[in-house]
C-alpha cells in the first residue's frame, strides 16, 4: 500500500513512517554485526580484524548502490507527490537500468582487483589470506544488496516502509541461524560467515522485487505508454550521482581512516572492528530518521506544502537531538560491557582501546544528527551538491585530522577518534549557515 506524507498530522505522520525505517536500518546492520560476534567469539581477534576492515570496504561497496537508489528514491516522492505517474514509471525505468549496470560494473571490478584492494588497505601479512578469503565470497553478494535497495527506495518513495522492513526481519534472522551454523557448526571460517550473509542478501533481495511485481504491477509491469527516454535518464542520474557520491566519499573517507587504523596493528584494528559495528548501531536510528525526513520532505515538495514543511524541520531537529543525548548517554556508561559483547573478556588491550574510541564518538552523537537532517533535507529541496559539500567539509577535515593528529606521538591513535566529531561540527555549522542565509529561495 502507498502512503500519502502530505496529508495528517506531522508528527504522527513522520514518525509512523520513519519507525520501520529506522527498525529496518538496525537490521540490515545485523548482517554485519552477526559475523562479528560470531567470528569474534568462535575465530578469534585475527579473524575479527580481517571481517571489520573488509566491512569497511563493503561499506564503501554498498554505499554506491545505496546512494544511486535514495537519490532516485527522491526524484520518485517528487514525482508521487505531483501525481505525475508517467514521469514516476518512466524514472522507475531510467533507475533500474542505471543501477543493473553500475551494479554489474563494480562486481567485475572488485574480483580483477581483490588483490590490489588487500594491498591498498595494509593488510597485515598474517591477515591477507583471510581477508582475500572473506572478500571473495562477500562481493558475489553485491546483486542481492542492489535488488533489496532499489525496491525498498521505490516502496519507500510511495510511503511504504513497513515492507521493506519485514523483508530484512527476515533475512536478519536467517543471517544469525546461518552465522552459527556455518561458523561454528560446519567450522568453515571466515568463508562461512560470508555466505551466510550473502544468502540472506539474497533473500531479502529476490523476495521484496517479487512482492513489488505482485503488489504494484502498473509501475513495474511493461507498459505501451512508458518509454526509456533520455530527459528521465538525466534526472535520475543527476540526483543519483550526486546521492551516490555523496555516500561514497563518506565511506570513501572511513575507508582511508581503515587503512591508518590497520597501521597501528591487529590490536587497534580488532577495538576499531568492534567499537564501529556498536558506533553503527547507536546513530544509525538517526541517519535512518534523516533518510525518512527526506522523503517526507520531498513529498511534501512535490506537492507545494511548504509550511508543513518548515513545521517538519522543527519536529525532526526536537527528535533527532532527544534520541542523540539518550544513547550518547548509554554508550559512554556501558561503553566496557558493549565491548565485551564482540571481544573476549581477557582481550583486555582491545577492549580498553575500543572504550576510549566510544566515550569520545559516542559523547558527541547530537551532531552526526543533525548532519543526517541536513543532508536529507537539501537531498529532498532539489539540492543534492549541498549534500555532497557538507560531506566533503565532513570527511575531508576527518581524513586530514586523522593523518595530522596520529603523526603526533602525544596522540597517536587518539588523534583519530577526535578527528571525527569536530569533522561533524564543522560540517553542522556550515549546512545551517547556509540554509538560514538562503532558506527564502530553497523553500518557495
Amino acid at each position: 500500500m502507498a502512503n500519502e506524507l502530505t496529508q495528517g498530522s506531522v508528527v504522527k505522520t513522520m514518525l509512523r513512517f520513519a519507525v520501520p525505517m529506522v527498525l529496518g536500518g538496525l537490521l540490515q546492520q545485523c548482517y554485519n554485526v552477526a559475523d562479528t560476534l560470531i567470528v569474534g567469539q568462535f575465530l578469534g581477534a585475527d579473524a575479527l580484524a580481517a571481517v571489520g576492515s573488509a566491512f569497511s570496504l563493503m561499506n564503501f561497496l554498498t554505499s554506491i548502490l545505496l546512494g544511486l537508489a535514495m537519490g532516485s528514491g527522491t526524484v520518485f516522492s517528487i514525482r508521487f507527490g505531483q501525481k505525475d505517474q508517467l514521469g514516476l514509471k518512466e524514472g522507475i525505468l531510467a533507475s533500474f537500468a542505471l543501477l543493473s549496470v553500475v551494479t554489474i560494473g563494480i562486481n567485475i571490478l572488485v574480483f580483477i582487483g581483490i588483490d590490489w584492494i588487500i594491498w591498498i588497505l595494509c593488510t597485515p601479512a598474517n591477515l591477507v589470506i583471510m581477508m582475500r578469503e572473506y572478500l571473495i565470497v562477500i562481493f558475489a553478494g553485491l546483486i542481492g544488496v542492489f535488488l533489496y535497495n532499489f525496491f525498498a527506495s521505490l516502496l519507500r518513495s510511495l510511503g511504504n516502509s513497513l515492507v521493506p522492513l519485514l523483508f530484512l526481519a527476515i533475512s536478519a534472522i536467517m543471517n544469525i541461524i546461518l552465522d552459527l551454523w556455518f561458523v561454528a557448526g560446519l567450522n568453515r571460517g571466515v568463508a562461512g560467515a560470508a555466505e551466510a550473509t550473502v544468502i540472506s542478501q539474497y533473500v531479502s533481495g529476490i523476495g521484496i522485487a517479487i512482492y513489488t511485481r505482485i503488489k504494484f504491477p502498473e509501475l513495474v509491469k511493461r507498459d505501451k505508454a512508458v518509454r526509456f527516454r533520455l530527459k528521465r535518464m538525466k534526472e535520475i542520474t543527476s540526483f543519483s550521482a550526486l546521492t551516490c557520491l555523496q555516500q561514497s566519499i563518506m565511506n570513501l573517507g572511513i575507508l582511508a581512516v581503515q587503512g591508518l587504523v590497520n597501521s597501528f596493528g591487529t590490536t587497534v584494528m580488532a577495538a576499531f572492528a568492534a567499537a564501529v559495528k556498536i558506533d553503527a548501531f547507536a546513530y544509525l536510528p538517526v541517519q535512518d530518521f534523516g533518510n525518512a525526513f527526506s522523503i517526507f520532505t520531498a513529498q511534501n515538495f512535490g506537492a507545494g506544502k511548504t509550511e508543513r514543511i518548515k513545521k517538519g524541520i522543527r519536529i525532526a531537529i526536537f527528535i533527532s537531538m532527544a534520541y542523540s543525548l539518550f544513547v550518547s548517554l548509554c554508550v559512554f556508561v556501558f561503553a566496557k560491557p558493549l565491548m565485551t559483547l564482540f571481544i573476549d573478556a581477557q582481550e583486555t588491550a582491545v577492549i580498553a582501546e575500543g572504550v576510549r574510541y566510544l566515550r569520545i564518538e559516542g559523547s558527541f552523537y547530537f551532531l552526526i544528527g543533525i548532519l543526517f537532517l541536513l543532508y536529507g533535507l537539501y537531498r529532498a529541496l532539489g539540492k543534492p551538491a549541498m549534500s555532497v559539500v557538507l560531506t566533503i567539509v565532513s570527511l575531508g577535515i576527518r581524513v586530514a585530522l586523522a593523518y595530522a593528529f596520529a603523526a603526533i606521538p602525544a596522540f597517536g591513535v587518539v588523534g583519530i577518534w577526535w578527528s571525527v566529531p569536530i569533522g561533524w561540527l564543522l560540517a553542522d555549522v556550515f549546512g545551517t549557515v547556509y540554509y538560514f542565509v538562503k532558506r527564502k529561495s530553497l523553500i518557495v
